[in-house]
């Protein structure tokens, strides 16, 4: 709920009512209140008064979650239905080195502690390890593969037990704790030589009197507090037991992005003897470290407590995963979550979740597999989590502003304003979210709203998706939109980007042929010399328009024009309005949209009948293949063709086959039986 105001804090309102009550009093019925001095008494009464009111209204709303402001309270409340808010996390990366040339040496132990210096963009930070890491040496040399590594120090804190004392606390000293990494042992004295490892819960469902657990909660200055059992909630604590507590002091996310690691730590023999660090080969960087982050803020307490409680630290409806990986992962942007049963066909027992990170495009595959482990806790029995990456929609613009010149004449700043303006609409909460919507009316509104000189505006609408291709390999493809495609019957609805393939010289293009409003095919052609196209393959696939998808046929890509193996493939969709439907993410691609500024001579009165007005076409100009702004790479040669092709005829190079084209389709050689299907929509 909003801050609610319980009693009057108007100053004048509560000045106004103290003479009013003075003047119904027989003494003061003709008295200047404003000339005299009783005026400072009444502002002092009146001051008295608001304070009051304030510090009221301020109690009462830090009575509740959702009107509470400071952090104390929030946390306070938070606490009542069990949420614990997350402590700052510790930016992580993996490391590899080898350590050679070992004479008389069956292993060696990565000792527990600092262990690499790493430094990235503007970082220079330690990074340590939690536990030793022993690995076997053969040949005289041990390879540590794949170490994961935490930014910050590890710290310990040991308290002695006195039940003697009412009601010990056990505080810990330092408020930049990852609490993630803590470790709790308990030792039955200070002479004793074993020690009992306690856990965290997060609730107490299936403790018993005799579990080793404790309760983690967040008290003031951000620091936090451990609680242990009483016999009857978990096991208690006894006199004079030595409790000792480690932990990831960090410095949250400003530990991301460290990319150069140098080695620092202590490596020792079977025998506990120290390793030689010329020993040591450079450290090699397996992942950069990410997932930094600070303390959870207020905004997303007051978001998450609610859900976890509702969910009971349980995931069953999509909604309870959503909830709960956002409150396991601090890094997550945008979460969706969908059952195994809404796919068609059907995948029972699986749920599928798709995760936008702050820091990042994707999730790293190591970070799936600890996800998936954590998840492992609160999940149904018999349901499988599964992280798929998500699909980027890309939304593109193509729009053309009128001015008038007389208001301003300066196009290119009214040009830059007009790409500010989509710019800022372009990071809005509206697109940058699973189930995001790109709003057609709120961007042409926002165009016309620039300047007081634009007088209007026709805006195209243009998605787009980029496909990952399957290098040098047989492959099919499905490309998903998730939005009903416009149908334009003698033109081309889906283009895109060149690639080259097995078998054909040349680059390569795709664009479909409509077979009715619903259906059409996928062909692939190239351009001769001349800048005629030439259909090398006339059935290389299919587009379903109703729903969006763009399927195409087993296929060898050699190399694409684009960089990083990416075909963008561009269609024309039906409705203005874009939508995110289940993993798919909206994101408003400036870098591809083009703005015109065009004078409007009528709102100058320049040529008022109309005559030389310029008219800006509202449909689209077809054209064969996708212009892109995205980085190019240099495309490979490939075999001689083998395909034998019919010629076709066209007018010019950017405009529209005739329609009584035809061609043959390729008789290039591919092994079916070789092609892998393309995981998921084979784009990205």
């Amino acid at each position: 709920m909003a801050f609610g105001q319980y009693v009057n804090l108007d100053f004048d309102q509560i000045k106004s009512s103290i003479r009013d009550y003075l003047r119904a009093n027989t003494n003061f019925t003709d008295y200047d209140f404003e000339g005299s001095n009783l005026s400072i008494i009444i502002d002092a009464l009146a001051y008295n008064t608001y304070t009051t009111a304030y510090n009221t209204n301020m109690a009462a709303n830090e009575c509740f979650l959702d009107s509470a402001t400071l952090r104390e309270n929030v946390v306070a409340l938070a606490r009542n239905i069990g949420y614990v808010p997350r402590s700052r996390r510790s930016a992580r990366a993996r490391v590899s080195f080898i350590v050679d040339g070992l004479t008389e040496t069956s292993t060696l132990t990565l000792n527990s502690g600092i262990i690499c210096n790493g430094s990235g963009t503007n970082t220079n930070y330690i990074f340590c390890i939690p536990e030793n890491i022993t690995v076997a040496v053969v040949n005289g040399v041990a390879e540590f593969n794949n170490i994961e590594i935490y930014e910050g120090n590890f710290v310990s804190q040991e308290f002695t037990v006195n039940t003697s004392l009412f009601n010990q606390r056990y505080i810990l000293d330092n408020s930049f704790i990852d609490t993630s990494t803590i470790q709790v042992k308990v030792k039955s004295s200070s002479s004793s030589t074993s020690s009992v490892t306690y856990k965290q819960i997060d609730n107490i469902i299936g403790i018993t009197s005799t579990s080793s657990s404790y309760l983690l909660q967040e008290i003031e200055d951000e620091r936090y507090e451990l609680i242990f059992g009483d016999n009857v909630i978990g096991k208690k604590l006894s006199n004079n037991n030595v409790v000792t507590v480690s932990y990831i002091v960090t410095e949250g996310k400003d530990g991301n992005g460290a990319s150069e690691f140098s080695f620092v730590g202590n490596i020792t023999n079977q025998d506990g003897g120290a390793i030689n660090s010329g020993l040591i080969s450079l450290v090699s960087t397996d992942e950069k470290s990410r997932d930094g982050d600070e303390i959870e803020s207020i905004t997303s307490i007051k978001y998450f407590a609610p859900r976890i409680y509702s969910s009971q630290y349980r995931a069953v409806t999509s909604s309870d995963y959503e909830s709960v990986l956002g409150y396991i992962y601090p890094n997550v942007e945008s979460v969706t979550a969908y059952g195994g049963e809404e796919m068609t066909p059907p995948r029972y027992g699986k749920v599928f979740i798709s995760v936008k990170p702050r820091n990042g495009d994707f999730l790293s595959d190591q970070t799936k597999r600890d996800l998936i482990r954590k998840l492992k806790s609160y999940a149904v029995a018999g349901i499988v989590p599964e992280f798929i990456d998500l699909k980027y929609l890309y939304v593109e613009l193509q729009t053309s502003a009128y001015y008038n010149p007389n208001l301003n004449d300066d196009s290119e700043n009214l040009k830059t304003s007009v790409s500010n303006a989509l710019t800022q609409y372009s990071r809005s909460i509206d697109i940058n979210k699973f189930g995001g919507r790109f709003k057609y009316s709120k961007a042409v509104s926002l165009i016309d709203s620039v300047d007081s000189s634009i007088t209007s505006n026709i805006t195209r609408v243009l998605i787009r998706r980029n496909l990952i291709s399957e290098i040098g390999k047989f492959a099919q493809y499905e490309v998903c939109f998730g939005n009903m495609f416009h149908v334009q019957e003698k033109s081309y609805n889906v283009v895109s980007t060149g690639f080259t393939m097995q078998g054909v010289v040349g680059t390569v293009y795709l664009a479909d042929e409509v077979i009715d409003k619903d259906k059409g095919r996928i062909f692939f052609f190239t351009y001769t010399e001349g800048g005629t196209p030439v259909v090398i393959k006339k059935n290389a696939g299919t587009v379903d328009y109703m729903h969006g998808e763009v399927l195409i046929d087993t296929v060898n890509i050699l190399s694409t024009v684009i960089a990083n193996n990416v075909i963008e493939i561009q269609a024309i969709p039906h409705s203005n309005d874009i939508v995110g439907l289940r993993d798919l993410y909206v994101k408003f691609d400036m870098s591809n949209t083009t703005i015109n500024m065009v004078q409007d001579l009528i709102a100058s009165g320049e040529n008022t009948s109309g005559s030389r007005f310029v008219h800006v076409h509202s449909y689209y100009t077809p054209t064969y293949t996708r212009n892109s702004n995205s980085a190019v790479t240099t495309v490979d040669s490939v075999l001689p063709s083998t395909a034998a092709s019919t010629s076709t005829t066209s007018s010019s190079s950017t405009g529209t086959y005739n329609n009584t084209m035809t061609s043959s389709s390729s008789n290039t050689t591919s092994t079916s039986s070789g092609g892998s299907y393309s995981s998921g929509s084979g784009g990205y």
